[in-house]
C-alpha cells in the first residue's frame, strides 16, 4: 500500500499538468491560404477596404485590392467579407515565458543576482509552453520581446513568437538588445526610519552614474587589450559598441532623460532606445535630435504625481508622434505579463488623445517592428514578410469587438484556444444548464 501511495501522487500530478498544457504548435503551412474581401489593416497606415491577401510557405505573396485583379484565388480561401485583417501584433519590453505564477519561485526567472549583467540572456529561460503566453493569443497579440529584468544592466533580450515547443523554435531574433535600468534621480523618503515620507533627491544618484559610466570605459578598455582572462560581462559589451545590438535605456523623470542623452553622446553609443520616457514629452526636440525612438510605458495608468494632467498615461504617445519622434507602446509594469494582452486595447485608448486609428496600430505593428530591428519581417501586411496576422470579427483595438476567428503565425494557423477559453467554456456550460432547470 506504501508503494502504491508513493506513485500515485506523481501520475495524478502528470494527469492534472497535461490536462492544461498548451496547445500542440501547429504544423507547417501546407497549401497556399487565400483571404479575401476583408478590410486589410496594413499596419503602415495603408488599409485597403476589399483585399486580397494571399499567403504560402509562411510568406506574403499577395496583399492587394480584390478589386483590382484578376488573380486566381489558390489554395485555401477564407471568405473574411464585413471582417479585418491585421499584421500580429507585437509585445516589446515583456517578462511573457519568464514568470508563470509569481508566489512559486521555482517558476520566476526573469532576475538574475547581481547588478552589471550584460552577458545574462533571457532566451535560454523562455517557456515557451507557458499558459500565459498561449492567452496573448487570442487578443491578437502573436509576437514578443523577452526582457529580464532586475540590476543596473538585466541582460538581454530576445525577439519570440508564441507558437512553439521550445525557445529554439521561438526565437525570431536573437539576443536583440542590452537592457540598462537606469538610476532613479528621486527616492521615497522611509517612514520607517523616521523620514519625511515624501519625494526627495537620491543621495546615490550621482554614484550609481559613475559606477555604471565606470563599467563602460572599463569594457570597452577591456576589448581593446588582449583579453588574456575571461571576463563574460566585458564580452558581451562588445556588440553593443559596434552597434549590432541596441541599447534599451529604461529611464523616465527629465532629469534622468537628460543624463541619458549626455550618457550616449559620452560613450558613443548607437541604436539606443528609451523604453517608458515618462517625461520625454518636456524634452522631445533633443529625443529627435538624438534619432532615438520611445517605447512608452504602460498606457492604464494614473498620473505620477499630483500636478500633472489626469490623461497624461494617455496622451504621451500623442505628444511624442506630433513632435515626429517613432514611437512604440509597452505594457511593463504589475501584472505586465497579463496586461501584454490589452496591447490592443492600450493603442485603442491613444485614438482617443490625438492619435489616428491607423497610427495608432502602427505603434503595436511597423513602427514596434523598425524600433527592434525586425521589420524586415513582420509588422505589417507586405509580399515577402511573414504571414503573421489574424482576422478579427470587428476592430481590432477595441475590446468590444476584438472577436479573433483565424490567426497565423509564418503561415501556420495556430489555434485560439488557451486554458482560460477552455474554463470559460466549461463554466459556460455547467451554469446554462443550471438555468435551463
Amino acid at each position: 500500500m506504501k508503494n502504491l501511495k508513493k506513485y500515485i501522487l506523481p501520475v495524478l500530478l502528470l494527469l492534472a499538468g497535461s490536462a492544461i498544457a498548451q496547445q500542440t504548435p501547429a504544423p507547417q503551412q501546407d497549401g497556399a491560404i487565400t483571404i479575401v474581401g476583408a478590410t486589410a489593416h496594413i499596419g503602415n497606415g495603408e488599409v485597403i477596404e476589399n483585399s486580397l491577401i494571399v499567403f504560402q510557405n509562411g510568406k506574403l505573396t499577395t496583399v492587394t485590392d480584390a478589386n483590382s485583379t484578376n488573380q486566381q484565388y489558390p489554395g485555401t480561401i477564407i471568405d473574411a467579407k464585413g471582417k479585418h485583417v491585421y499584421p500580429g501584433f507585437i509585445s516589446p519590453n515583456s517578462t511573457l515565458g519568464l514568470v508563470e505564477i509569481d508566489a512559486v519561485v521555482q517558476s520566476d526567472d526573469e532576475d538574475e543576482l547581481g547588478e552589471l549583467l550584460p552577458h545574462v540572456r533571457s532566451l535560454i529561460a523562455y517557456n515557451a509552453e507557458s499558459q500565459v503566453v498561449e492567452s496573448m493569443r487570442p487578443n491578437g497579440v502573436l509576437v514578443g520581446q523577452i526582457t529580464p529584468r532586475g540590476g543596473r544592466i538585466s541582460g538581454t533580450s530576445s525577439i519570440v513568437h508564441f507558437d512553439a515547443w521550445n525557445w529554439e523554435d521561438a526565437v525570431l531574433k536573437e539576443d536583440d538588445g542590452l537592457h540598462i535600468n537606469w538610476p532613479n534621480s528621486v527616492r521615497r523618503g522611509r517612514w520607517w526610519a523616521g523620514e519625511d515620507p515624501g519625494i526627495k533627491p537620491n543621495d546615490d544618484y550621482s554614484k550609481n552614474l559613475q559606477e555604471l559610466s565606470s563599467f563602460f570605459v572599463n569594457a570597452k578598455a577591456y576589448l581593446a587589450g588582449p583579453q588574456e582572462k575571461a571576463n563574460l560581462p566585458f564580452q558581451a559589451m562588445e556588440e553593443v559598441f559596434n552597434g549590432n545590438k541596441r541599447i534599451y535605456i529604461h529611464a523616465n523623470s527629465e532629469k534622468e532623460l537628460i543624463d541619458m542623452l549626455a550618457f550616449k553622446k559620452e560613450h558613443e553609443l548607437k541604436n539606443v532606445v528609451l523604453v517608458g520616457g515618462y517625461d520625454s514629452y518636456k524634452i522631445a526636440d533633443q529625443i529627435k535630435a538624438a534619432n532615438i525612438p520611445v517605447l512608452v510605458g504602460r498606457v492604464h495608468e494614473t498620473p505620477q504625481m499630483e500636478d500633472q494632467d489626469y490623461d497624461l498615461p494617455y496622451k504621451l504617445a500623442s505628444l511624442l508622434n506630433e513632435q515626429g519622434i517613432l514611437v512604440g507602446l509597452e505594457t511593463s509594469g504589475g501584472m505586465e505579463r497579463m496586461n501584454s494582452r490589452n496591447l490592443p486595447f492600450y493603442a485603442g485608448t491613444v485614438t482617443g488623445y490625438g492619435v489616428s486609428k491607423e497610427e495608432a496600430l502602427k505603434m503595436i505593428t511597423s513602427n514596434t517592428a523598425k524600433i527592434l530591428g525586425i521589420d524586415d519581417s513582420l509588422g505589417s501586411l507586405e509580399t515577402g514578410k511573414d504571414a503573421t496576422l489574424f482576422i478579427s470579427d470587428g476592430d481590432a483595438l477595441d475590446m468590444r469587438t476584438n472577436k479573433i476567428s483565424h490567426a497565423f503565425i509564418q503561415g501556420r494557423e495556430i489555434s485560439l484556444e488557451s486554458h482560460q477559453t477552455e474554463l470559460a467554456k466549461r463554466y459556460t456550460k455547467k451554469y446554462g444548464q443550471q438555468e435551463k432547470k
